[in-house]
């Protein structure tokens, strides 16, 4: 039996994340290549909906990564995005998704070593928990 390999959807920030992940790559960092990035303009316009459907469609695990408080190119986006994380913890939690299973960090543009770093401590976290079963329990109730 083959080692399960998560899946892990990053939604990450057009100027800084998704930068420094650049970064990592041109830097040749060696990091797990199990998260899938999708860049957003600003994590402020992450919509709880977008990491619903991350877990229902398939993903382990949901990364949302951005600029540093303060340092925002639309002013106070990655505020917007702490507040509403802080409530889809909270909503996912009481679907049954475990918490560990999603996560919120700043990583500027030129923090590859830190993204390398995240992706590598992300993908053995999920590894441990296992696939997620977010799917199986909302089936039960349609």
């Amino acid at each position: 039996m083959s080692e399960f390999e998560p899946t892990i959807v990053g939604f990450f920030c057009n100027w800084c994340t998704y930068t420094a992940a650049d970064l990592a790559g041109t830097s040749r960092l060696s990091y797990p290549k199990n998260v899938r990035l999708i860049r957003v303009m600003c994590t402020g316009m992450v919509d709880p909906q977008y990491i619903i459907k991350a877990f229902l469609e398939g993903a382990d695990g949901v990364l949302v990564s951005g600029c540093h408080p303060g340092d925002c190119h639309y002013h106070e986006g990655n505020y917007k995005c702490l507040r509403r994380f802080k409530l889809i913890q909270k909503y996912v939690k009481q679907m049954g998704v475990e918490e560990k299973r999603i996560h919120l960090e700043w990583i500027s543009a030129s923090e590859g070593k830190q993204f390398a770093e995240l992706a590598t401590k992300m993908t053995e976290q999920i590894r441990e928990l296992g696939p997620c079963k977010i799917r199986e329990t909302m089936e039960t109730f349609v």
